[in-house]
This record gives C-alpha cells, structure tokens and sequence, in this order.
C-alpha cells in the first residue's frame, strides 16, 4: 500500500502515523505513507505518485476533504479513500465520490487497524476477474477495474476504469451470467451491465460513471437497479 494521510493539523498527523507505526509493527507488515497539511499539496503529489489509500480530514480551510476527494475521483476511480472528521454530518456526501470508510475523530487503533487488516489481506490476495479472448490474444480483467459492458451487434465493449475499452466478437450471453452473479454488477440496460460501483452521477435520466461515461438506464429497469444501488451502497458501510 502507498498512504496519503492528510490533516491540517499536526497533532492529528503525529497521531495516524504512530498508528500506521504500530500496525506495521504488529503486523510484520510493509507500506510507504506521504504526510500533507494541506489539500493543494496532497493533489499536485497525487497526480504523480497515485496512492492506493487516501486518510483525508474532511474539513480544512482551503480545498476542504471533499473537494479534495472529487478532484482525485477525476483522475484516479480505483484507490480508496477514508473520510476522518468530527463530525458526522458528511456521512451521506461521502457515497458521491464512493469513500471506502467514514471514520470520527478521534481516530483510535480500534477504528483503523480492521480497515488496514482488511486492505492489507485484500492486496495479498490474486484480484477476481475474467478472460477476454480476441484472436490469439487472453486479456486479463480484475472486476475491480471494469466499469461497464457495452453490446452492439455482436461485439462486446469492455470499458474499464483507466478510460481504456476493449473489443471482442460474441454476445452478452457469453459473459452475463458471470457477471450479474456478483452484487456489483447489474443491467442498466438491453445493451449495458454496469459496476454499480463506478457510478459518480445517477438519476433517472440515466447514470454517469468515474470515468466520464454517460449511459441511458431503461425506465422498466430504473426502480429496481436504484434498490441495488443504494442496497451495495450501505452493505458496504457495514463490512
């Protein structure tokens, strides 16, 4: 794991990093973490570097945590990000940019170190996806980094999370039952499966993903796959 903790205030960040000490200690465990005081810096560095967890405070004078959160939701869908705060009142703004954990202050070992556990075991493990086949050539695709599937005629697109897509010959017969097996994944649409997971915008209109793609949802299907969503949704908080 790379760690970005950021807090702009110094006892908050001398108390996550002696947190982060022990449990690496404890553990026999092994992870690289940036401090930052203040959003700006935290988001010029993040461009570059691409963490793999974010522990943000949520209020900070400046770009405050969301902010902070939905700039690197424009860039980076696939780390995770932890909301640390005061006060709970932003618990419902943090499903927006799809936040792993919203922990209160004071942030204790008790709190953390399950959150740490579980994303340490969760990198230990290979990532579950599936094999596309185009000509002689197996494409490998953790679920985690695909966003939806397109059908048209009787090529498959497969838009993953990075912006990239790629095509194979076949229906969605072939890959469906696979899919929608997972809680993640549901159809939107005759021609569209989503990772409900990916969703940044969503309304009857139709939905919008992390990776900027706008995509129609059937008015027989919106009622239900709105149940789905926010059902994953609030699962999640509980795990």
């Amino acid at each position: 794991m790379y760690i970005a903790v950021c807090d702009d205030q110094i006892e908050e960040i001398n108390s996550l990093t002696a947190l982060l000490h022990k449990w690496q200690e404890e553990h026999h465990a092994f992870f690289h973490y940036k401090t930052f005081y203040n959003a700006a810096d935290l988001l010029d560095s993040a461009e570059k570097e691409r963490f793999s967890l974010y522990l943000l405070d949520v209020i900070m004078p400046g770009i405050d945590g969301m902010a902070t959160a939905r700039e690197i939701r424009s860039f980076d869908t696939a780390a995770d990000i932890v909301f640390l705060t005061s006060s709970p009142s932003f618990a419902y703004e943090s499903y927006g940019v799809r936040a792993l954990e919203y922990l209160l202050k004071p942030i204790t070992a008790d709190l953390l170190f399950p959150l740490l556990d579980r994303l340490y075991l969760r990198e230990q493990r290979p990532q579950e996806g599936l094999t596309l086949k185009t000509g002689v050539t197996l494409i490998r695709i953790p679920f985690s980094q695909l966003s939806f599937v397109e059908v048209n005629r009787k090529h498959l697109y497969f838009n993953l999370v990075n912006g990239q897509v790629k095509e194979v010959t076949g229906s969605m017969k072939d890959y469906e039952e696979l899919l929608l097996s997972r809680t993640e994944f549901t159809r939107i649409h005759r021609s569209y499966i989503v990772n409900m997971l990916q969703i940044e915008e969503l309304s009857p209109a139709g939905i919008r993903t992390f990776s900027g793609k706008n995509l129609p949802v059937s008015r027989l299907l919106y009622s239900q796959f709105q149940k789905e969503y926010m059902g994953l949704l609030f699962d999640r908080k509980k795990e």
